[in-house]
């Protein structure tokens, strides 16, 4: 099989590392791509955001599989115009992929298909802003209702910033706050069958112990050993399955990855958000664990075969993800600084460092290229072995302003010994 994957961040990087050790693949492309993807697979210049450009790229390569990384793309329909071409593509459709697009899409469909989630109202004006914010009293959750690259929540005891936040976007969500633990579930779907992966969790916050402004994502870890031994099975039943057959009850059948983020309550598990596409950091630990062929699962979802295959397995362990970041990250980012230590760790067999904002000086140096620079990940006999693995790796690496948590899976881990 061959495959393109779409995009420029550590997820298309863990997502062609993972093609590129699949026995069923013979070739791995990607555009943009990054220097770290273009270790594992060829790159081809494209504008992710042309589903003509991408389409016509696919074509030329004669690849048999399409996988669009970023959910800007699929909201934008480059799934749609893959598929126009008779090319098996894993993403869903621009109507399907608006379970992201939108919040108060994906609300709608939630509350057709009876899926558990937060109490919400969808605001355009100040005044109902101000009515909803009253409605669910603090902490005040305000959700840009399109896509914000996981920086468009605030939840804040301060009236004022979320009235402030709501302000800044055209349409917000106003949601009652939801206590307890987040967890991340991806399934894979054909827009029947859903295969789950295993529960990972995220640590959105920049600063230890959950503090500062929201990032895309500064680390994961999986598996959970505090989750209840039956997560999966309920939130297939009451979540995943139900959502994706409102979703083909309405004409509109969701082809890809569905993530639930989930709060996991005092009164159960409720949906905090749908993302239409592989999770970043998550994404980088699952799949390091990932045991069945990533392509046969990928393809099997694009072409409605899903059922004809296994269901994904994962190996014993654990996996955790460090995400370094550039200065002044999340505020800003910088740019050009110098790398150094990467490439010491290709030689580590359970680290791996997958790159998101890097780039290639003309002397052939890494350099940084954005926020999120790079995640490295480690795989252990457990969280233990494997949070000492990737911090270990992460003191390898140096570059001017480094930012890291010091704290990704430390609780879990602790918890599991």
């Amino acid at each position: 099989m061959k495959t393109l994957v779409i995009g420029t961040g550590g997820r298309e990087h863990a997502l062609a590392w993972a093609l590129a050790r699949d026995p069923g693949v013979t070739e791995v492309h990607a555009a943009p791509g990054n220097p770290g993807i273009a270790e594992v697979a060829t790159l081809h210049d494209v504008d992710l955001m042309d589903a003509e450009a991408v389409a016509a790229l696919a074509e030329r390569l004669e690849v048999d599989l399409v996988v669009v990384g970023p959910e800007a793309p699929l909201v934008a329909g480059v799934a749609t115009g893959v598929r126009a071409r008779d090319i098996a593509c894993f993403g869903p459709s621009t109507e399907a992929a608006q379970l992201e697009g939108s919040k108060a899409f994906a609300k709608d469909v939630m509350e057709a298909a009876g899926v558990p989630t937060a109490a919400a109202r969808v605001c355009t004006t100040p005044e109902q802003v101000a009515a909803a914010l009253d409605a669910f009293g603090a902490p005040y959750v305000v959700k840009d209702d399109g896509l914000a690259a996981g920086k468009g929540v605030v939840v804040t005891d301060d009236r004022d910033a979320a009235l402030a936040h709501a302000a800044a976007c055209e349409r917000v969500v106003v949601e009652e706050f939801l206590d307890g633990p987040e967890v991340s579930l991806f399934a894979i779907t054909d827009g029947r069958t859903v295969y789950p992966l295993q529960p990972a969790q995220d640590f959105k916050r920049i600063f230890d112990g959950d503090a500062g402004p929201n990032t895309g994502g500064m680390g994961a870890y999986t598996p959970l050993p505090w989750a209840p031994a039956d997560l999966v099975d309920e939130v297939t039943r009451t979540v995943l399955q139900p959502t994706v057959d409102e979703m083909e009850r309405r004409g509109t059948p969701f082809r890809g990855l569905l993530y639930a983020g989930l709060a996991m309550t005092s009164r159960g598990v409720r949906v905090v958000e749908f993302n239409a596409r592989f999770g970043d950091p998550e994404t980088q630990p699952l799949l390091a664990l990932l045991e069945s062929p990533l392509s046969e699962l990928l393809y099997a979802a694009a072409t409605g075969t899903l059922a004809d295959v296994p269901p994904p397995r994962f190996r014993e362990g654990a996996a955790v993800a460090v995400v370094m970041a550039s200065a002044g990250y999340p505020e800003s980012s910088s740019s050009g600084d110098l790398i150094k230590g990467a490439e010491t760790l290709d030689r580590e067999p359970d680290v791996h460092v997958f790159h998101a904002g890097t780039a290639r000086r003309a002397d052939g140096q890494l350099v940084t290229a954005g926020g999120r620079v790079l995640a490295v990940v480690a795989v252990g006999s457990d969280l233990a072995d494997a949070r000492a693995k990737a911090y270990e790796g992460v003191h390898t690496i140096t570059f001017p302003g480094a930012q890291a948590r010091t704290d990704i899976a430390r609780a879990a881990a602790r918890e599991q010994q």
